[in-house]
């Protein structure tokens, strides 16, 4: 399976692997890689820098938005073969070193086994390295809130809930919101298209990841690259507002 890449933005590259999505910002001969979906995607994942006009050794660092296996599953790969760092907010920092894991489990899949599509994801999660262990065993920690000296010079945002150190990173100059799982547009559990939080099992703190949503939609943004689902178009601050009645 190959993963589709989509030239989204100036330098920016949406690309959508096996049921999760990773960004690639590239800025002459470097690139910032934010996320690298499953340990199955790596191949995809290789494949996709090459289609960005980049490749591993030319990726200055690997921003995470969440430690859980569908985001984080090449990082330790891409720091030990390349060097490359692996830089997370720093509330993620010990939840990427897997001293404890905030991800769905098992027994949570069970229970919601009824709903549509729950059990052809989680087979596939399964079959993809979904309950793999895949520690990053020297995660460093960025400061949000200010513009990172990296390619694309994305912003991190501190916006809790679906793990306590989830981040979105936004590209002011550009209006690109990268939101990681904060604020979805589709996922295989879900029967909704368009903005979205994922279903509850997923969120570490449900109230939290709500009020997440008042986060990014105060940002300027006008393209949203979500960590599942297409690109969407349009105010973020509309998506986070739809996406935040859908919830209730």
């Amino acid at each position: 399976m190959r993963a589709r890449v989509r030239h989204v933005a100036d330098g920016t590259y949406l690309v959508h692997g096996s049921n999760t999505n990773w960004v690639v910002l590239t800025e002459g001969d470097a690139a910032t890689l934010i996320d690298t979906g499953y340990p199955g995607d790596r191949d995809q994942l290789l494949a996709s820098l090459a289609e960005a006009g980049t490749s591993p050794e030319a990726v200055a660092a690997v921003l995470i938005t969440h430690a859980h296996n569908d985001h984080v599953g090449s990082a330790e790969f891409l720091r030990t073969t390349y060097g490359t760092p692996v830089l997370l907010h720093e509330a993620e920092v010990p939840h990427a070193r897997r001293e404890f894991l905030h991800q769905v489990s098992v027994g949570q899949v069970l229970r919601n086994g009824w709903r549509p599509g729950v059990v052809p994801w989680a087979v596939h999660a399964l079959r993809s390295g979904g309950t793999a262990h895949v520690p990053v065993t020297a995660p460093e920690a960025f400061t949000p809130g200010a513009p990172l000296d990296l390619p694309g010079h994305p912003v991190p945002v501190h916006t809790p809930g679906h793990t306590d150190g989830h981040c979105a990173f936004h590209l002011p100059d550009s209006g690109v919101l990268i939101a990681g799982d904060a604020l979805v547009s589709g996922h295989p559990t879900s029967r909704l298209q368009g903005p979205q939080l994922l279903l509850d099992m997923f969120h570490h703190e449900r109230a939290r990841a709500l009020a997440s949503l008042d986060l990014l939609g105060a940002l300027e943004a006008d393209l949203l690259l979500p960590g599942h689902g297409p690109a969407h178009r349009g105010p973020v601050r509309e998506a986070a507002l739809q996406a935040g009645e859908r919830a209730v």
